[in-house]
């Protein structure tokens, strides 16, 4: 297919129809990755994407003398009324195709803000519980390739790097396990044909039609988009070639990584040659600094923003490396030392000193003391 200038338009995949159902011939290729694994719980939350991979995954295990066992899960976050009337119904599901099944309820308080993404940390780790109980090596998940367009909009609405924009992996890990996404390349209406050419049924979560949250108010954005030629396919695509030159500049960083290390310097390992380190790529450099600071750090992932902003602010200092410099970012210290880039572990933030008991209502209030102003 050629543009009006005559140049070739590139989709990234084979032409295929987007409605037709999912046949036994494609089965093998869907599920060759489950073949490395001995048990694999499936996730199913029993909306249309998750009721077709435990369907097919099961009609493909059905059609092979030997394979992994399969074990279903369905989550109850507790959101809503209808969520464990649902959660049965999956079981029920999963019993007429033989295969084991588990409703795992997210228990406790409910945070005020952020519950979707609450809900999906809580999900993950009690998915990733229970298939450590049931000895499976994998989560399957049902992402599908408008799932990962979504997944790239949103990441990209915040600001993400290469790494966030190259998307959902079809293979990835996570809290031990491997993560299996087999439906990752096909869009979702294959799935919903393949349960309608099947009389499944499915539910429906008003959540994902919620204009209140960011995902559900890219989706309505889809059409839009698409028909300005940025549709779920196109997405997918960005993300693969993102990925493609993310794996690259990961390599390129792992030859730098090797070669920078001070010799002989055993007490700070993350203490780099400052001529070297400034002699890289801003790509390569930034990342190489990003791990560092992953490894001493005590307070989490490095933000991005806040990592190229340290980033410019070490490249500046390095132009007078006489200059002191110290810096800290995400419970790291970065600091120059001569000709060296030292990264280290921070010292502990200092504790605000309490209000003293007999400090007045009214008046200054008295700062650690214990005792009577004198």
């Amino acid at each position: 297919m050629t543009t009006g200038g005559g140049t070739a338009m590139d989709t990234g995949a084979i032409d295929l129809p987007e409605n037709a159902p999912i046949d036994d011939g494609d089965l093998d290729a869907l599920f060759a990755p489950f073949t490395s694994h001995p048990r694999i719980l499936i996730a199913v939350s029993g909306g249309p994407d998750s009721t077709a991979l435990l369907h097919l995954a099961a009609r493909w295990r059905a059609g092979r003398a030997a394979g992994p066992g399969l074990i279903a899960a369905t989550v109850d976050h507790g959101l809503r009324a209808e969520a464990a009337a649902e959660a049965e119904a999956v079981g029920a599901f999963a019993a007429r195709l033989g295969v084991p099944h588990r409703i795992l309820v997210w228990q406790g308080a409910k945070p005020a803000h952020g519950i979707q993404e609450a809900a999906r940390e809580a999900r993950y780790g009690l998915l990733a519980e229970a298939a450590r109980q049931a000895g499976a090596t994998a989560l399957a998940l049902a992402h599908t390739r408008d799932d990962q367009a979504e997944t790239v909009l949103f990441r990209l609405a915040r600001g993400s790097g290469l790494s966030g924009l190259s998307g959902m992996r079809s293979d990835a890990a996570r809290l031990g396990l491997a993560l299996l996404r087999p439906f990752l390349d096909l869009p979702k209406g294959r799935l919903v044909a393949t349960l309608e050419a099947a009389g499944l049924g499915f539910v429906s979560d008003p959540s994902n039609g919620d204009l209140r949250y960011a995902r559900p108010r890219l989706r309505t954005m889809a059409q839009v988009l698409a028909g300005e030629g940025l549709d779920a396919r196109r997405l997918a695509v960005l993300a693969r070639r993102v990925a493609r030159a993310d794996q690259a500049l990961e390599a390129a960083t792992d030859a730098a990584e090797a070669a920078l290390r001070l010799p002989g310097v055993e007490e700070f390992p993350d203490t780099i040659s400052l001529d070297v380190f400034q002699a890289l790529p801003d790509e390569i450099a930034l990342r190489l600094l990003g791990r560092a600071i992953h490894r001493a750090g005590t307070e989490g992932p490095v933000e991005l923003a806040k990592l190229e902003a340290l980033f410019e602010a070490l490249k500046a200092a390095g132009q007078a490396p006489s200059a002191p410099f110290r810096r800290t970012l995400a419970g790291a210290l970065v600091s120059l030392r001569g000709a060296a880039l030292q990264v280290v572990t921070a010292p502990p933030r200092r504790k605000t000193s309490p209000i003293a008991p007999n400090s007045p209502g009214d008046g200054p209030v008295v700062l650690g003391k214990k005792g009577p102003r004198s």
